[in-house]
């Protein structure tokens, strides 16, 4: 079999975010058009500009983890365990020993995950109460690739293993080398997404100090947009050679069929939308697709004036005429922007809106922007006929990423 013969199944998703602590509330949430933006209610916020965000409520992290192990997790670890035991259970539900695989080619690839809260509570620690002692686990808990290895120790994927680190375009990297690594034979299983929780204090005034920040919602490709909010969340996919999954029976949600990337090279915050038109190029290409093939786009979608109106131009850089005939939602206006994360939890969306036939909304949207003048799905979900679609993300320092999927048959 040729690398370009061999194709990729999704066969697990899991999630845990604002909206829901699993995907399939996640999903009913996205659809209802409900938002997840809220006043921030788990750190102070005497010392905040922006004052809402998308926080994961009532997540109790002992209902998870034992007291032995919980020390070791940060929060942005804690997430991607979850996400990716949900994941796990509907793809090998009998573990992964039962699926027959080569153990040298079951693998994570994950985004970046640093852990903030830990480096957040540390400087704390050690800077304003004097102290000098820090928790002995501060570094396996801070390290970026601890989301990853705590997966892989947990399920026993011995095979290729890593972190991609490129900023909110970090799960969507991550999700494409996976796919790319299955589709060229290195990897025949692999557990890949995403997960960020750095919604601490000092990050929050970070973004501030940008401002980029909206003191209210977010409302992408809206004329009275104000700015991008942030959130926190997860999102697992697990993606198999498509063959091995159809021989065992499992339960396929989609097939990953093209995955694009670029670099601005131009500017370290500001987007330029001829390097996203490129990687959107390289996925539809990647997949074989036209531009007339693809009807839904899970747009990057931030909210902000300059990000929505480069998105848009390279749309229509790439999609002519068709761009007017795509469904372009951003689902951020009901997560925030997950950062690390995000790009993994709007795959997840665009492979759900595949399986259902439906395009979530984007919410918020109450003002035509003439520089934005596509189909954003507006405020309501629509059931649409979605053989393919593809999910944006374009990260800060100009790095692109883009897939490319397709509907199961």
């Amino acid at each position: 079999m040729t690398i370009s013969e061999r194709r990729v199944a999704v066969t697990g998703l899991g999630a845990i975010a604002a909206l829901g602590h699993d995907a399939a509330s996640l999903w009913r949430a996205l659809l209802a058009g409900e938002c997840g933006i809220r006043p921030i209610v788990n750190i102070p916020i005497d010392r905040l500009t922006a004052r809402t965000a998308a926080e994961v409520a009532g997540f109790d992290p002992n209902a998870h983890f034992d007291a032995r192990r919980l020390p070791m997790l940060d929060r942005t670890s804690q997430f991607a365990v979850v996400a990716a035991h949900e994941a796990m259970r509907q793809a090998a539900p009998a573990g992964v020993g039962a699926l027959g695989l080569d153990a040298n080619k079951a693998g994570v690839v994950f985004g970046a995950g640093l852990g903030v809260n830990t480096i957040d509570t540390s400087y704390h620690t050690l800077y304003g109460e004097g102290s000098n002692r820090l928790h002995p686990f501060t570094v396996p808990r801070i390290m970026p690739n601890a989301p990853a290895s705590h997966i892989s120790i947990d399920f026993g994927l011995r095979g290729p293993s890593f972190a991609t680190a490129s900023a909110c375009a970090s799960s969507t990297h991550a999700i494409g080398l996976a796919f790319h690594m299955i589709r060229a034979g290195l990897l025949q299983f692999a557990v890949t997404g995403g997960s960020d929780a750095s919604l601490t204090v000092g990050h929050v005034r970070a973004w501030d100090a940008l401002r980029v920040l909206s003191p209210d919602a977010c409302r992408p490709f809206s004329k009275d947009r104000a700015g991008l909010v942030l959130g926190e969340g997860a999102a697992v996919l697990v993606l198999e050679e498509w063959s091995h999954a159809k021989k065992r029976g499992a339960m396929i949600h989609a097939e990953i069929v093209g995955f694009g990337m670029s670099a601005d090279a131009a500017d370290i915050t500001a987007p330029d939308d001829a390097g996203a038109a490129q990687a959107i190029s390289a996925a539809l290409a990647d997949a074989g697709l036209q531009p007339a093939d693809v009807q839904y786009v899970n747009a990057h979608g931030t909210g902000t004036r300059l990000n929505d109106r480069s998105e848009t131009a390279a749309l229509k850089r790439v999609f002519g005429d068709h761009a007017q005939r795509l469904a372009v939602s951003s689902t951020k206006s009901m997560l925030g922007h997950c950062l690390n994360a995000g790009g993994a939890l709007e795959a997840l969306a665009t492979v759900l809106a595949l399986r259902d036939d439906v395009a979530p909304p984007t919410i918020g949207y109450r003002v035509f922007d003439p520089e934005c003048d596509l189909d954003y799905v507006p405020n309501r979900s629509r059931h649409a006929s979605i053989d393919a679609a593809i999910s944006n993300s374009f990260a800060f320092g100009g790095f692109n990423a883009v897939l490319a999927f397709r509907k199961a048959r």
